[in-house]
């Protein structure tokens, strides 16, 4: 039986404040076992509310691994919480600054460290009402196919229906169900040996990271989701690739 990742006081003073947190909604762990017990790992997810980054924490947490999660700088300068920020390792985000670019770097040393990087590519929470995933940053795909480890999909749902970050609605009672679904390691092999800077290669990647995440939301749904839109025109497609190439210093709110 694999041994609990050290966290240290900030990790345990963390723990101490989200677990009970998250106990205001019912978990269902499905696949978790599929989260390695040691080594390093990128944790693809969705990303519906801001309740997310807490419960996706114990969620990790409990699988004996301590997460670390890209989250805005400014976060380190809020008393006590900053501390704790900083304390328990996670990646600060100096978005639209010229220490953007940092965040990766950061994200890079965790893993070459045998850290859990958990990553949401939306960047924010999804603006789709119905909480499907948008339009993702291409930051997973740079920090997948830059380390040979494990990436692995996670979708989950329920804490949207808890606090609805767009409504600002709270809505604890009756308890809602959270459901997270790990699915298998995607397999990134075609994509190796190739340029992992080059934007056509990180826009494919980021979509089958998000696609395989869709699928398994749309499991836990029991729902279809929405049919892709169609392909872009040779403008628009110009203006995505340089748009991508500039992504790394222009980090969203909470994510990459």
């Amino acid at each position: 039986m694999a041994r609990r990742e050290k966290g240290g006081f900030w990790v345990g003073l963390a723990a101490a404040a989200f677990y009970p947190l998250t106990a205001i909604g019912k978990r269902v762990y499905l696949g978790a076992e599929k989260i390695p017990r040691q080594g390093p790992a990128v944790l693809v997810m969705n990303h519906i509310s801001h309740l997310d980054p807490a419960v996706d924490a114990v969620f990790v947490h409990r699988q004996k691994r301590v997460p670390r999660f890209f989250l805005k700088a400014s976060l380190k300068d809020v008393p006590i919480f900053g501390r704790i920020v900083t304390g328990s390792g996670q990646i600060p985000v100096a978005r639209g600054s010229s220490a953007a670019g940092d965040s990766l770097k950061a994200a890079h040393q965790a893993l070459e460290e045998g850290k859990v990087i958990v990553i949401y590519p939306e960047g924010t929470i999804t603006k789709d009402p119905l909480g499907w995933p948008k339009e993702a940053y291409s930051g997973a795909a740079r920090l997948a196919l830059q380390n040979d480890v494990p990436v692995i999909p996670i979708a989950r749902w329920g804490t949207n229906q808890i606090f609805n970050g767009y409504t600002k609605k709270f809505t604890p009672f009756p308890r809602k169900t959270v459901t997270h679904l790990v699915g298998d390691p995607i397999d990134l092999s075609a994509y190796r040996g190739g340029n992992p800077r080059s934007a056509s290669m990180l826009r494919e990647v980021t979509a089958v990271l998000m696609d395989e995440v869709t699928r398994l939301l749309a499991e836990i749904r029991q729902e279809e989701p929405p049919v892709k839109k169609p392909e872009t025109d040779a403008a628009a497609e110009t203006k995505a690739e340089a748009k991508t190439e500039t992504e790394a210093a222009e980090q969203p709110e909470d994510g990459a």
